[in-house]
């Protein structure tokens, strides 16, 4: 049903020279019943403040896809798909390049979702993943200072 969630928080430094916290929400979640759900509002509470979700799959599971509609369907019974989300598909190293293009444009396809292709044990494909929060937290920042009248803009944000 759910691994456990061992939330912890980390500062990173973006290629804008953007400083952000990024909360780390370990655990995977489906099915989850309404009161377990309650149960996980307050180690899921932290995730509402954020300026950006990155939704870490595992490309080379069979049930990649499951997964995605699974914490797509949590986020909305917490009313959190206001937050703009990046899925991040990783272990392009153990996927073929021509799968790993397939589940991509599967996922994009789907919902005009932001995604990038990563594998934790190249750093250099990191990059990518880290320009793209760059960017959206740049832009919401620009976009809510511009709705806001005196809006003061914060070097920090949080990431979930």
């Amino acid at each position: 049903m759910f691994a456990t969630l061992d939330p912890t928080s980390r500062r990173l430094r973006l290629p804008r020279e953007q400083e952000v916290i990024i909360n780390d929400t370990v655990g995977f979640i489906r099915d989850l019943p309404p009161d377990l759900l309650s149960a996980f509002r307050a180690t899921l509470e932290e995730i509402r403040d954020s300026k950006l979700l990155i939704h870490l799959v595992d490309a080379a599971n069979p049930r990649w896809q499951q997964q995605i509609e699974s914490v797509e369907r949590i986020l909305g019974q917490l009313k959190l798909t206001e937050i703009p989300a990046v899925i991040a598909l990783n272990k392009a190293d153990l996927v073929g390049a021509r799968t790993m293009k397939m589940v991509f444009g599967q996922v994009t396809q789907v919902g005009a979702r932001d995604a990038v292709v990563i594998s934790a044990t190249d750093a250099a494909s990191l990059k990518p993943l880290l320009e793209k929060a760059g960017e959206i937290i740049a832009h919401n920042l620009v976009t809510r200072s511009a709705n806001k009248e005196g809006f003061a803009t914060k070097r920090r944000s949080r990431i979930a």
